[in-house]
């Protein structure tokens, strides 16, 4: 068919946020769904400019229970097309989305160190990032959660993960397949409406549509500007942080670590929250609860023996006057 408008987006969008360079090691994250067989599609047109090294993995979770003939089409699919292919099996069943999602990137990250990849890719669209926004805004989750996907991040020191589909919706994949006649592999859990994911894609969305069609993409635009918002808040949190804190070598026996009160009361209360959520985790090692944050701000303007219910076992914020500290009731 040669070059269509969706070539050209793909392509623009590689070059202006440098996703992939040329001649880089790529190993794309490959179901033979509508989407990852449209992108496979565009990058194996765009080899011959870009001179990568391009092949596919495909990771069988196990379900549902025809992902065996899934990886069958796979495969021949790779036999056809003369493409470098990978294939990994789940060696246990795995439980729920979160788990399966899990142990795909740590598979893709394992085959990108064994075989020479820089790069892994996956074809998240504009309309997964939508309804991953959508997923966290119904769970309560704050600015971090509703960014949503991202264009690229780390998998390990020496390999990236890229998305570059990510200004483009479903329905587009789906048209540029059918122009294409590409073997679109049709998953039946896509239509399991017991998944969270699938109902938000067959009955939120297309009711959202009555009031914008462009939704997806408008719900797609606002992840994108989230994420460099939160991006510059965490920076400036962290150096609040740094600023607030007191050195280990001048707290009294019994304290974890300590803030100076009145450093956190000088910043605007979004700082104050996500700096003392930083500290918090990084000392309790989980992420805390949003009240547990709150209770936590509240006692920068207690008074000195304040503290909160116990975090986990016997550890506490507590005011000790002019500073905001974390000590475990057992000790002196």
């Amino acid at each position: 068919m040669g070059w269509t408008p969706l070539h050209a987006t793909v392509h623009q969008t590689l070059r202006q946020r440098q996703l992939l360079s040329k001649g880089d090691a790529v190993l794309l994250a490959f179901s033979a769904g509508q989407d990852s067989l449209c992108l496979l599609q565009i990058l194996r047109d765009l080899q011959p400019k870009w001179g990568w090294r391009l092949a596919i993995a495909h990771c069988d979770h196990g379900w549902p229970l025809d992902s065996h003939l899934n990886a069958a089409h796979v495969a021949q699919l790779a036999q056809t097309w003369e493409l470098e292919h990978y294939a990994v099996v789940a060696p246990q069943v795995l439980k729920g989305e979160a788990e399966g999602r899990h142990w795909r990137y740590e598979t893709l990250t394992q085959l990108a160190h064994q075989h020479g990849f820089t790069t892994v890719i996956t074809a998240h669209t504009a309309s997964d990032r939508a309804e991953t926004l959508l997923l966290n805004l119904l769970r309560g989750s704050g600015m971090d959660g509703l960014q949503a996907l991202v264009w690229q991040r780390s998998l390990s020191a020496s390999v990236r993960l890229v998305r570059p589909l990510l200004a483009v919706t479903r329905s587009q994949t789906g048209e540029f397949c059918s122009q294409y006649g590409l073997p679109v592999w049709q998953d039946m859990m896509n239509q399991d409406q017991t998944y969270r994911r699938n109902r938000v894609r067959l009955e939120l969305l297309p009711v959202l549509k009555t009031y914008n069609p462009q939704v997806e993409l408008v719900l797609a635009g606002t992840a994108e500007l989230l994420q460099a918002e939160t991006a510059y808040l965490q920076a400036q949190a962290e150096e609040l942080l740094r600023q607030a804190r007191i050195p280990d070598h001048d707290l009294p026996v019994g304290v974890l670590t300590a803030l100076d009160c009145q450093t956190l009361k000088q910043s605007a209360l979004a700082l104050q929250r996500r700096a003392l959520r930083l500290w918090l985790t990084e000392t309790l090692h989980f992420q805390p609860q949003f009240e547990q944050v709150e209770k936590t701000i509240a006692l920068l303007r207690g008074n000195s023996g304040d503290r909160t219910d116990p975090f986990v076992r016997d550890i506490v914020a507590e005011v000790q006057r002019p500073w905001l500290c974390l000590r475990s009731l057992s000790k002196p």
